[in-house]
């Protein structure tokens, strides 16, 4: 973890005034704790300052090289020049240091992949499987189910469908009131058989909490129910019904985004459901189209051979 103020103040900009996720401010908490371990190797002395002339783009780029010999992945790397850069151009934009170092140093190229995700058919299988666990009018199997609907249906976040609350859901109108990244709200869409599935949800979530409790899903106990039981809830279906072990919660999301996309759907609108604030973030998606483009050329086409 840093130990200089500098990266205190930082932390305290990011939070306070950028609004970032708890999660990510630990992301660059933990970078910001490897970059002051590996200046203080790379200097030789515990007297380095932020704005000391040796702290530069050649300390940078042998930053990223020492977090490759210790195997950190390229796209870790990359994050770690990027939290490196932020708190760069913030100690210059405080006048705290004469120059950013940072803005010298190349990101490494990455290839863009497409996140793990299933097929129409896939999904089909697993809603069959939830909506026979449902079809029990247990707690659990009803609660499943609105899960897979939220995640799949309207593309949420993990962090959004825990957090989400019963007056945000809006029946009459078919949508939803979510809390995004940086807290940042957005109103999303919402399916008539999610709908539905919340219906069958409520009698059961009535037995367990109180009038008070606004959370919408809920354990036996009546309070909110845990991301990690979002999670083990999610992982239990999508391996026993289609076999995809290893895909989270986040897979429900990107095969959202992943099948408006194959559909037609256009970028910008499927940017906006996902609440991206950046449409290079939605990009990713277009990759797929690509394929079954190919795939139509290559099966239709007399000369693709």
């Amino acid at each position: 973890m840093p130990t200089r103020p500098e990266a205190s103040d930082f932390l305290r900009h990011l939070a306070d005034e950028r609004q970032l996720s708890p999660n990510t401010i630990t992301a660059y908490r933990r970078d910001l704790g490897q970059l002051e371990e590996f200046l203080g190797e790379y200097l030789g002395r515990d007297t380095w300052g932020w704005g000391d002339p040796d702290v530069d783009r050649l300390a940078l780029r042998s930053f990223l090289g020492w977090s490759a010999r210790r195997g950190l992945a390229k796209r870790s790397i990359a994050r770690r020049l990027t939290s490196a850069r932020m708190f760069f151009a913030f100690l210059h934009l405080e006048g705290r240091i004469p120059v950013n170092p940072g803005r010298a140093v190349r990101t490494p190229r990455l290839e863009r992949r497409l996140p793990g995700h299933l097929t129409a058919a896939d999904v089909a299988v697993v809603f069959e499987h939830a909506e026979h666990l449902a079809g029990e009018n247990t707690l659990a199997g009803t609660r499943t189910l609105v899960i897979l609907e939220l995640l799949y249906g309207s593309g949420l976040r993990l962090s959004e469908l825990h957090g989400l609350d019963r007056p945000a859901v809006d029946a009459r109108t078919r949508q939803m009131r979510v809390l995004g990244k940086g807290s940042k709200e957005r109103i999303v869409p919402i399916t008539e058989s999610a709908l539905r599935a919340i219906d069958r949800y409520g009698g059961r979530r009535s037995e367990v909490a109180s009038a008070s409790e606004d959370a919408l899903l809920v354990n036996v106990r009546g309070g909110r129910l845990s991301r990690r039981s979002i999670q083990a809830a999610v992982r239990s279906c999508l391996e026993t019904a289609a076999g995809a072990r290893g895909l989270s919660t986040h897979a429900l999301r990107h095969s959202f985004a992943t099948h408006l996309v194959e559909a037609g759907a256009d970028l910008l609108a499927v940017k906006e459901l996902l609440g991206h604030v950046s449409l290079s973030t939605t990009r990713i998606y277009t990759h797929t189209s690509k394929e079954r483009l190919l795939r139509v050329y290559r099966g239709a086409h007399p000369r693709s051979e």
